[in-house]
């Protein structure tokens, strides 16, 4: 059986909760029905009256860099005015919401902490709320699946837009389990509806459920990023590129000081479950050491149910580092402009602490068991699939 997103119920079944209303929509290019109509044109097909549209990071095209400011635009297909939640302005405020009943989210996540999808749900909920406009959320499927938790949770004082609430990174919920979550645990009064899908099981991945994949941003062309995301997003918090400027983001990874071959030896030799890495040269034409030319390694997902990615984005850390110690550094600030980056995708300094001063990623990995039963006993209360 195919899985039937939260826009296919609500068309098929439950089209009256948005009948008659000004609809805002929150949306961006990747929730589209399995014939790839976008949510926007779907809606408009059904005779839905969307008076607003609200864009995550990237913006409402899908097309800006990562981090970079989107402004407030007009939608030259629709008409409709288009606001930005990411850049100075996250929650949509009074005077976005005027013309608007009732605000409708719908965004494939991938299914890990830092990704900012999740965080525009948190603060368009806080912006709801103040407003008092009621929430519908059309939800789609966590990707990686939604039963594998790894990393540690934010801790207080670390909170950012790429770690907006106590999770780990791979926190294994969807953005609907999440949106009830965030309201209970963060005391958001909001009245929130949750579309729930059809057919969807907890041990999933993407490509099994029938639906068709769409790139859900720039850095994000394919379920195999996503899958070595959760481990190898961390770079972006040091001087290694991560591939972006590549076919192969996140994929790939090295930088002009490495050795290649030595470093696919040294993680080969780990054993680590479900991955292998394979020596290779990249150019990036874009971001960290555009120009250059690069060598280090690409992930070979053999397993992905054995792959334990932010553990192994850890090791390769760790084996970079150790092969270079004097080119290799962390990056001393964020685009937030307070702590390291990697402390704000670790949710707090512990594991840059350890990685510099020699723990291994394996022991790192080990201290996060006992937050991470903490974080499965209250996920719980807020899940909607078996």
């Amino acid at each position: 059986m195919n899985v039937k997103t939260g826009l296919q119920i609500l068309l098929q079944e439950k089209l009256h909760l948005v009948q008659n209303r000004r609809v805002g929509l929150a949306t961006q290019p990747a929730a589209v029905l399995p014939d790839l109509t976008s949510c926007v044109d779907a809606l408009l097909r059904a005779g839905v009256r969307l008076t607003a549209l609200f864009g995550p990071e990237h913006g409402f095209g899908g097309a800006a860099a990562d981090g970079l400011a989107v402004a407030d635009a007009l939608d030259p297909r629709t008409g409709l005015p288009v606001f930005s939640l990411y850049g100075p302005v996250k929650e949509p405020t009074a005077a976005m919401l005027a013309d608007v009943d009732l605000l409708v989210f719908d965004m494939q996540d991938v299914g890990v902490r830092f990704y900012t999808y999740l965080s525009t749900l948190f603060h368009l909920l806080r912006g709801a709320a103040r407003a008092g406009c009621p929430v519908i959320l059309l939800d789609r499927p966590n990707p990686i699946d939604g039963l594998t938790l790894e990393g540690p949770l934010v801790q207080p004082g670390y909170e950012s837009f790429i770690g907006v609430a106590p999770i780990p990174i791979r926190h294994a919920m969807t953005l609907g389990e999440l949106a009830r979550a965030f309201c209970a645990e963060h005391a958001i009064d909001v009245e929130l509806t949750v579309v729930a899908m059809q057919g969807w099981r907890r041990e999933q991945w993407f490509d099994e459920t029938g639906l068709p994949w769409a790139p859900t941003s720039p850095a994000m062309p394919h379920l195999s990023t996503a899958t070595v995301y959760p481990g190898q997003c961390f770079l972006e918090g040091c001087n290694l590129s991560e591939g972006r400027g590549t076919a192969l983001p996140f994929e790939v990874c090295g930088a002009p000081w490495l050795d290649g071959y030595r470093l696919a030896r040294a993680l080969n030799g780990l054993e680590l479950p479900g991955v292998r890495f394979r020596p290779v040269y990249f150019e990036p034409s874009a971001s960290k050491q555009a120009g250059r030319l690069c060598q280090g390694v690409q992930l070979h997902v053999t397993d992905r149910r054995r792959l334990r990615a932010v553990e192994t984005g850890l090791a390769v850390i760790e084996h970079c580092r150790a092969q270079a110690p004097d080119q290799f550094h962390f990056l001393p600030t964020s685009w937030e402009g307070h702590p390291p980056h990697f402390d704000l995708l670790a949710g707090g300094p512990t594991l840059r602490e350890g990685l510099s001063a020699g723990q291994s990623a394996a022991a790192l990995a080990a201290d996060w068991a006992a937050e991470l039963a903490s974080f499965a006993e209250m996920r719980q209360r807020y899940l909607l699939y078996g």
